[in-house]
């Protein structure tokens, strides 16, 4: 009887482990990638862990991609997820699953605790214990394009949007982008793909800008008022020069003219 008790205890012990092992899988702070759910891939198959199905009020985008790749050339791409739950600047604010068909990805300099290779792959990126807080929930990686001859490069983003209750549902958003980039010649122009509804709110304004934050310096700035009084100056000085400055010499003219149509109308000849 004692052995099937401890038995039974076992098997409750080890179904608890089970359970949070397997919660723990789902809200990951630390980073998510690979099929976590039997769904693909976090990159192509999104966050359903948080929530089944994506949100357009969700914006998710990388800036930073060249239109053409060269090989072995490595591009600063910027992660960024915008909109979804109201930022909790004291718990975790959102996070991120990327994975490229070629090519490589790592941290940007200054972002190295911020992002990781998932399982050590180097061609996926996901966010970090302490990613996971960014107050904008954005991020900066390195992909470094394949040899010549790779032909076109696929890339996938996942970004979830959290509310910082640290528990998965419904109250997250997510949402994922698919883009490519075709092997040629590269000219350094950029560009910014991103999925969602693209309503971005601007920031709110802030009061009490200083005038020289703003890009006018004290100089431009004193120039401009000047410029602005001179024009007023010269308008004021032509109104009074027209009203007073010829009065003088059109007042004898102004007089004959009004003769002169005064016999008009009596029909004498003048």
């Amino acid at each position: 009887m004692s052995r099937v008790r401890a038995y039974s205890k076992r098997l409750f012990v080890m179904g608890l482990i089970t359970l949070f092992v397997a919660g723990s899988t789902q809200a990951l702070h630390s980073g998510v990638g690979g099929d976590m759910d039997d769904k693909g891939e976090v990159p192509q198959a999104g966050c359903t862990c948080h929530n089944e199905a994506p949100s357009n009020s969700v914006t998710v985008l990388v800036d930073g991609l060249p239109y053409h790749y060269e090989s072995g050339t490595e591009y600063v791409l910027k992660i960024q997820i915008i909109g979804g739950p109201e930022l909790d600047s004291h718990s975790n604010t959102g996070g991120f699953s990327m994975l490229v068909s070629a090519g490589t990805l790592a941290a940007e300099e200054g972002y190295e605790s911020l992002v990781q290779n998932w399982d050590g792959d180097a061609s996926t990126l996901t966010h970090t214990n302490s990613g996971a807080t960014t107050p904008d929930r954005s991020w900066e990686v390195v992909w470094t394009a394949p040899a010549s001859g790779a032909g076109v490069v696929s890339l996938w983003l996942a970004g979830n949007s959290v509310n910082g209750d640290s528990v998965p549902s419904e109250l997250d958003m997510w949402n994922r982008l698919t883009t490519s980039v075709a092997e040629g010649e590269d000219d350094g122009n950029t560009r910014v793909v991103f999925s969602g509804n693209g309503t971005i709110e601007p920031p709110p304004p802030v009061e009490g800008v200083n005038i020289h934050e703003m890009g006018a310096g004290l100089r431009a700035h004193w120039l401009g008022l000047l410029g602005f009084a001179a024009v007023i100056i010269v308008l004021l000085f032509c109104g009074l020069f027209l009203r007073y400055g010829f009065s003088k010499h059109y007042a004898g003219r102004s007089n004959l003219l009004k003769l002169r149509i005064k016999h008009l109308r009596r029909g004498d000849q003048l």
